[in-house]
């Protein structure tokens, strides 16, 4: 058995996974590694992206550039052109990210869920003086992000940004074993609410979707381009910022600083397209959610 082999065997032991990803100093991890991995010497970041390789499946085939100025740099790399397909279906939201779905399904009022038996609210999650109407009994997607995969995140369909909150919190880490330990764990964590109304045609036109980007340890930086801040632990300025910033299908609305998760909100009449369940790996593009109402 390989090094690398016995080493992830080792960390598939949940209780040593939970202790080595959430019993540390989460917070000065986070901001460490915030720093370290935006270090340019050209020895820090080869032997950094080489250690990255060596524990994932770090795949760098399709980024737009080979040669990186950093750690940091490679975690936000670009894609190159072309390298995903935007489902242009009419009544098809794309997913604005590559992803492993997490948990998912029908919203139970304003109940969801971040694991089985492991139910937190969108007050929970958005706040109580947040209008929640949009999203009642509508559908909830959980899009997980591994360390190795592409990080920034796309408008899932024509919409308008008339809106973003963030929320300061912790850094938990999102992994399975996580969820499955820690109550109302994206609640806790530092995260920003997105709001957007769809530009489409007939019902579909003007219904309202919101993004939430949820940050993790190692990752506590949220960048998006309609905002001129770097929304992170030390973030002093408004919580809530009114916007009104227009993206095409597929366009790109802003990335992580790592990676971590986002939680799509839809409201009633859109529904998880066929074949797609938890644990499936979806690409940024791919068909998510269909409106049917």
């Amino acid at each position: 058995m390989t090094l690398r082999k016995q080493i992830h065997n080792l960390l598939a032991n949940e209780d040593l996974n939970f202790l080595l990803t959430n019993r540390l100093p989460r917070r000065w991890l986070t901001q460490f590694m915030g720093r370290f991995s935006k270090i340019e010497n050209p020895l820090v970041r080869s032997a950094s992206i080489g250690i990255w390789k060596f524990f994932t499946d770090l795949d760098l085939s399709e980024a737009k550039k080979q040669h990186f100025k950093s750690m940091h740099d490679c975690f936000t790399r670009e894609l190159k052109d072309g390298a995903r397909t935007i489902d242009n279906d009419a009544n098809v939201m794309s997913s604005p990210v590559d992803g492993i779905i997490g948990a998912c399904g029908p919203i139970a009022g304003t109940q969801v869920f971040q694991a089985k038996g492991f139910p937190y609210t969108l007050e929970d999650l958005l706040g109580t003086e947040e209008d929640l109407s949009a999203w009642r009994n509508g559908t909830f997607v959980t899009l997980r992000l591994t360390s190795s995969m592409y990080h920034r995140f796309h408008a899932p369909y024509n919409c308008t940004v008339d809106k973003v909150r963030y929320f300061s919190g912790d850094t938990w880490n999102v992994n399975p074993i996580a969820l499955k330990r820690v109550e109302k764990l994206f609640c806790k964590n530092e995260r920003a609410f997105i709001s957007t109304r769809l530009n489409g045609t007939g019902s579909i036109n003007g219904q309202r979707v919101a993004l939430v980007p949820v940050a993790a340890i190692l990752v506590a930086s949220i960048r998006l381009h309609f905002l001129d801040v770097l929304l992170h632990m030390g973030y002093k300025g408004a919580k809530t910022m009114a916007c009104n910033a227009s993206f095409g299908k597929g366009q790109e609305m802003g990335w992580f600083q790592h990676g971590s998760t986002v939680i799509v909100l839809a409201p009633a009449g859109f529904a998880l397209c066929e074949g797609l369940e938890q644990g499936t790996h979806v690409r940024m593009g791919q068909a998510l959610l269909r409106w049917s109402h």
